[in-house]
């Protein structure tokens, strides 16, 4: 259950619905309480030197980014269980990398993102890497033993070597 291309999103049970309530408090609630913060403001007098009405007009933008952000992932969501161990670097999988000439220099992280996963801000202790990152994108079906090179921002080549891949244990 793996984002098989790049209009399918892979959740979890947890992140599914930890978005759909998102979702619905920011549709809700979220936008009842920036409607009246601007009306509050509003009512202060004049708009042009009023920052607080700028403030709330600024969040409400953002507020709606969010929203939309979330409409889309939902709609694109193919819920499962995350995917069982193996061999094959799938989002959702924890892989363990070498850099190419220092078996010592490794690098653990979770391909996926942490929102999909479900993880919270305090879950920090693992590096995420999209599959659309260029590390995340290089490795991305390809089995332990299996040499892949990347390309950084900066144009440099960079080859590592696929050491493990587990079942995240979120």
């Amino acid at each position: 259950m793996a984002e098989t291309d790049t209009n399918t999103i892979w959740l979890t049970q947890d992140a599914f619905d930890k978005l759909t309530e998102e979702l619905e408090h920011l549709t809700g609630e979220g936008r009842a309480e920036i409607s009246a913060r601007i009306a509050q403001a509003r009512d202060e007098g004049d708009l042009k030197e009023n920052g607080g009405y700028h403030a709330a007009r600024e969040e409400q933008g953002k507020q709606e980014a969010r929203i939309a952000q979330l409409q889309d992932m939902l709609r694109r969501a193919e819920v499962g269980e995350p995917p069982a161990a193996g061999d094959t670097a799938v989002p959702g999988t924890k892989v363990t990398i070498a850099f190419f000439g220092d078996r010592d220099d490794t690098d653990t992280f979770l391909l996926g993102s942490r929102e999909v996963m479900g993880l919270d801000d305090a879950a920090d202790d693992i590096n995420v890497y999209s599959p659309q990152s260029p590390l995340g994108a290089a490795v991305t079906d390809h089995k332990v033993g299996d040499t892949v090179s990347y390309e950084t921002p900066n144009g440099k080549i960079i080859e590592v070597e696929i050491l493990s891949v587990e079942a995240f244990e979120g």
